[in-house]
């Protein structure tokens, strides 16, 4: 199997690692194959793949895609070192609100993958770094969507200082979750 795969806590959650061959050349592996994906429990089909470079202290998100184009994701840092997070919104879930973040870096090379219903945001722990993700729903800027990245909802412990944290105008200004007057998802 080129892959093993650990379930999380937070259902739906999965933790990929590739099995990588390195030799003297450097290294080969897959990053993703339908079936075992599929023998895996993930039944998700990708039909989009994104890719964005950011500087260090940098934090994307939190983000989504509202209903009825709710995006599952499959992440993985190609350079560099990212602490990516990953939020659930499902409503009636029994892990509401919970959250869980992990390292993802070029160098450990695993994967993440989110099924829909969450939300996602990543922070660049190196000075640099860069993510790829497939994601099942392709964009549709009419289901743009997100929460704050520091909402004390879900108080997720982010390995930055706020005062050193760079966010975009857009990131910004997202919701709190409490603000929001309906559900997401």
């Amino acid at each position: 199997m080129p892959f093993e795969f650990k379930r999380l806590a937070i259902e739906g959650l999965v933790v990929v690692k590739p099995h990588a061959f390195v030799d003297e050349r450097g290294f080969f592996m897959e990053t993703y194959k339908a079936s075992a994906f599929q023998t895996a429990g993930i039944h998700e089909i990708f039909v989009q793949d994104n890719h964005s470079r950011s500087r260090k202290n940098v934090i994307r998100g939190l983000h989504l895609q509202k209903n009825p184009y709710s995006q599952g994701k499959l992440v993985r840092c190609v350079a560099g070192v990212v602490w990516d997070v990953a939020v659930d919104l499902r409503v009636g879930s029994p892990t509401y609100k919970q959250w869980y973040g992990l390292e993802l870096s070029a160098e450990n090379r695993l994967m993440f993958f989110l099924p829909p219903g969450f939300a996602h945001g990543f922070a660049v722990l190196s000075d640099t770094a860069e993510s790829v993700y497939k994601v099942t729903a392709e964009y549709a800027p009419e289901s743009d969507g997100g929460i704050r990245w520091n909402d004390p909802d879900i108080g997720i412990k982010w390995p930055i200082s706020e005062d050193e944290v760079l966010i975009s105008e857009k990131d910004r200004g997202l919701p709190w979750l409490s603000d929001l007057e309906e559900p997401y998802v």
